[in-house]
């Protein structure tokens, strides 16, 4: 939450350099609360799983939450029971129907990597939700497969194939600690990685994309795109302790070849219980981009898309 602070107190500015939340006073007095719209275009396989690592980490704020399940419209999960997908989720079209707008929006990964995105089933319905954000969505947040799609469609970033699967819990940099979205985050992290591409440094800085958080091993790991109010992250704050468990016990019951997760298992040695070292940044940058939403969103939701979205302008 942010402190309110006289605008001429000298620790206004210094604690806004430092990415710490301030509002002055003007802007408290004329900031109303609302429950905050944050959708989830749920594209793995693995639904629910899905749903309780997103809801947890945009849950632990002291801001209320409307969660809003949404699928692709024509696509049918064949890993989830129909009796909850019929429950719980909305078919984007009946979305873009009613014209509905969200505070955010998180658009997961896919196991579709290896695909190039123009074979993947749904990518023209995806395209025209990408486009959609832009009028309809304050904040967006593609992860994994999903970012990589977004800064392709807007931005014609491409993704190229790896020899190797990069797997594994890999430390990364910070490299804009006064960011509103990496506050509280140390210098550098641990974040795991389960990816079979990778996206170049040099075709996301001539996009003239910031990159927040980058690794010498596996590369950019999360972009900012202001100009679409979207940010990209191609790792995975969000997995629980086992995720990257489970897909190595997959891969060696198919017998699919699969190196152990590096730096996951204490002495890499997959018998002995992983050990979780990114929890906390997780709960950090789900956190800032909750919290920078819920400082940038106009009341009346209607706004957005239409006026300035941002009561710091």
């Amino acid at each position: 939450m942010p402190i309110k602070l006289p605008s001429n107190l000298p620790a206004y500015n210094v604690l806004s350099r430092e990415g710490v939340m301030v509002m002055d006073e003007d802007a408290a007095a004329h900031q109303d609360i609302r429950p905050l719209r944050i959708g989830l275009l749920n594209l793995m396989p693995k639904k629910i799983q899905t749903e309780n690592q997103f809801a947890r980490l945009i849950g632990a704020t002291p801001l209320q939450i409307e969660f809003s399940l949404i699928r692709m419209t024509e696509h049918e999960t064949r890993n989830t029971a129909a009796e909850h997908m019929e429950e719980f989720y909305r078919p984007w079209a009946d979305v873009e129907a009613t014209g509905e707008k969200f505070d955010g929006l998180i658009i997961t990964g896919a196991p579709i990597e290896h695909l190039p995105y123009e074979d993947v089933t749904y990518w023209d319905e995806l395209t025209r939700i990408f486009d959609w954000t832009q009028s309809h969505v304050h904040s967006t947040f593609g992860v994994c497969w999903g970012g990589m799609a977004m800064i392709h469609h807007f931005h014609g970033v491409n993704k190229y194939l790896l020899d190797h699967k990069a797997f594994g819990c890999v430390r990364h940099q910070n490299l804009a600690p006064a960011s509103p979205y990496l506050r509280g985050f140390s210098d550098d992290m641990v974040i795991p990685v389960s990816r079979w591409t990778e996206l170049k440094r040099a075709e996301i800085e001539a996009a003239g994309l910031p990159i927040l958080i980058d690794s010498a091993e596996t590369g950019p790991c999360l972009v900012e795109d202001p100009a679409h109010r979207a940010l990209y992250i191609f790792n995975h704050f969000e997995y629980d302790s086992g995720t990257l468990k489970e897909e190595y016990d997959r891969d060696v019951a198919a017998g699919k070849p699969i190196n152990v997760p590096a730096n996951y298992y204490p002495d890499d040695d997959p018998s002995k219980p992983p050990q979780n070292r990114w929890r906390s940044h997780a709960h950090l940058l789900y956190g800032n981009w909750v919290q920078e939403i819920y400082l940038t969103t106009p009341y009346d939701i209607g706004q957005i898309g239409i006026s300035s979205t941002d009561w710091r302008a």
